[in-house]
């Protein structure tokens, strides 16, 4: 028998250990009439560890059969037959003699729930040579959890020891003492035994369990069976990997977590749990290991609560989170449309104006410039259009439109009509395709990236737009590509301004980054980190080479289907 079945609310037995506590641990009760161990009520469990564990010579009388289980102090001196004795009736293993005296005494203990005593009967002491001495036997009843009597408590006292009054009297006061104490102990067990019980099997919030030391299931509770779905009667037995996912049960966590809780003494985890019809919910467990009293650990508490709606909860916060974060990032858009894109056609408005006035007598000029002001109002209207119907949407991949980029690179040439004559620009380009994108947002990449090249020079710009079809394989060095297997747009836009070194062309795309002096270059930082993320929301990627001096090349890539 496992000294781990011992428990059930009791210690395992204390104390010196002697040969008849391996017996009574080892011995196969379930053939005998008091039955299995486990199967003993609380009192007689708890009779058996005072018995075992008294130096005294003592018995445990069980049921009206008188059923005896002793300790070696009484083995000895009584010369019973062993083990063949433990768990037999009083008749079969005294001599007839005695037993004729003790089973009146005992018989009276069951039946009136009174102590008696046998004093000075001759019995044979095995100490070297037989001697004949008087002894006496005091019998105190036990109490089941019921309050009935169902066992006698003997305790054997040599009446030769002493004839001092005085010494029988400390003895008597001793035993009756601990006959108080055992009645109290039974009562308090009792009414433990009751509230812990009454605590577990009424808790329905949590599943509370005791496991045994390989995480077999032992007890189980109303929370247990609301959460997990298992009656008691199909779950009793069963090891407690059974509620753990297959992928789990393959990587060994249930033990795992049976190991970590023997070797520190909890172990906590949360993680899916699998009910009894096959569904899941998120549970939290707690481990904690019970020890005896000399530190060995005897079985485990498992405790699992229910965190499925808080998951849940905690899961919709974070998608929610990230949807601020992306509505946060079209507000930054917006704000950098607002700021710059309009400002263009805004700016030659008012150049044109100004124009205007200072020959408005001339009417090649004035029909000229009138035209050019009624261009460029259509314009900024087309832009304030597309930003409000862009702010209308939440999701970007609703916007993923045919969009013809020779239409894009025209309009920003045309916002950049007068800087590129001021500048004496030249822009060469070839006729580009049409690609899923958003119009808006690839306006404003083609704006930034012509913008910096024409501010971004000390010579006369000379701008190159070029393009090609890739395979993502060729990508997978610079970007996690979706869809290795697709091809991408490889947009290329190359300048002859003043360059940058090339350890910076990371840092360019960086918001409110900066590698010139607001006084050499007017700008805000925004423009290269609005264009990373307008490239990343057509799951793209762009990079940058540079030489100091030399200009720069942009390289732009997006899906191409």
């Amino acid at each position: 028998m496992n000294p781990s079945e011992f428990i059930g609310g009791a210690q395992r037995p204390y104390g010196p250990t002697a040969e008849i506590e391996k017996y009574v641990l080892g011995k196969g009760w379930q053939s005998s009439p008091l039955g299995e161990v486990k199967s003993w009520p609380q009192s007689l469990r708890f009779a058996v560890n005072l018995c075992l564990n008294s130096h005294l010579p003592v018995a445990v009388w069980w049921s009206r059969d008188l059923l005896v289980i002793y300790n070696d102090a009484l083995r000895r001196i009584l010369d019973l037959k062993h083990p063949e004795a433990l768990g037999s009736r009083g008749a079969d293993v005294l001599s007839r003699s005695l037993w004729y005296d003790l089973e009146q005494s005992l018989n009276s203990v069951l039946e009136k729930g009174q102590p008696t005593d046998l004093q000075n009967h001759v019995v044979s002491f095995k100490n070297g040579d037989t001697e004949r001495n008087r002894a006496t036997f005091y019998n105190v009843p036990i109490f089941d959890e019921n309050g009935k009597v169902s066992g006698v408590f003997t305790t054997l006292v040599d009446s030769d020891i002493t004839d001092s009054r005085t010494k029988a009297d400390e003895l008597e006061l001793k035993v009756r003492e601990r006959t108080r104490l055992l009645e109290r102990t039974n009562e308090e067990l009792k009414k433990s035994e009751e509230r812990y019980i009454k605590m577990t099997e009424e808790v329905q919030d949590y599943a509370i369990i005791l496991l045994d030391v390989d995480g077999t299931i032992l007890n189980w509770n109303k929370g247990a069976q609301n959460i997990k779905g298992y009656a008691e009667n199909e779950i009793i037995g069963q090891n407690f990997s059974v509620f753990y996912l297959e992928e789990d049960r393959k990587s060994n966590l249930p033990e795992k977590l049976i190991r970590m809780a023997g070797e520190e003494g909890r172990a906590m985890h949360e993680g899916l749990r699998k009910r009894k019809d096959g569904s899941t919910f998120w549970g939290s467990i707690v481990i904690t290991a019970l020890h005896d009293d000399n530190n060995k650990v005897i079985g485990f508490t498992k405790v699992t609560r229910d965190l499925t709606e808080r998951k849940m909860a905690e899961d919709k916060m974070r998608q929610h989170t990230a949807e601020l974060e992306v509505k946060n990032r079209q507000l930054e858009q917006f704000a950098y449309i607002a700021s710059h894109d309009l400002q263009e056609p805004l700016r030659k408005i008012q150049t044109f104006v100004e124009i205007l006035e200072k020959k408005i007598d001339n009417e090649d000029v004035r029909n000229r410039y009138y035209t050019k002001i009624t261009t460029s109002a259509k314009r900024m209207g087309q832009l304030i259009q597309s930003v409000l119907n862009y702010s209308r949407l939440s999701q970007t991949h609703e916007l993923l439109l045919p969009t013809d980029l020779n239409i894009i690179l025209e309009n920003v040439l045309a916002d950049y009509e007068l800087l590129i004559e001021e500048k004496k620009a030249v822009i060469r380009y070839d006729r580009m395709p049409i690609i899923q994108g958003i119009e808006l947002l690839l306006g404003q990449l083609f704006s930034n990236l012509i913008g910096n090249a024409l501010k971004f020079s000390e010579t006369e710009p000379l701008i190159s737009i070029s393009w090609r079809i890739v395979n993502g394989q060729e990508l997978k060095k610079l970007m996690p590509a979706e869809d290795p297997s697709g091809n991408y747009l490889e947009l290329t836009f190359k300048d002859n301004g003043i360059g940058f070194e090339q350890q910076y062309s990371e840092k360019i795309f960086n918001i409110f980054q900066r590698l010139n002096s607001q006084e050499d270059y007017a700008g805000t930082g925004v423009g290269l980190a609005l264009c990373k993320k307008i490239v990343e929301h057509h799951h793209g990627y762009i990079y940058a080479r540079s030489e100091l001096g030399r200009g720069a090349s942009f390289f732009v890539y997006l899906p191409s289907k």
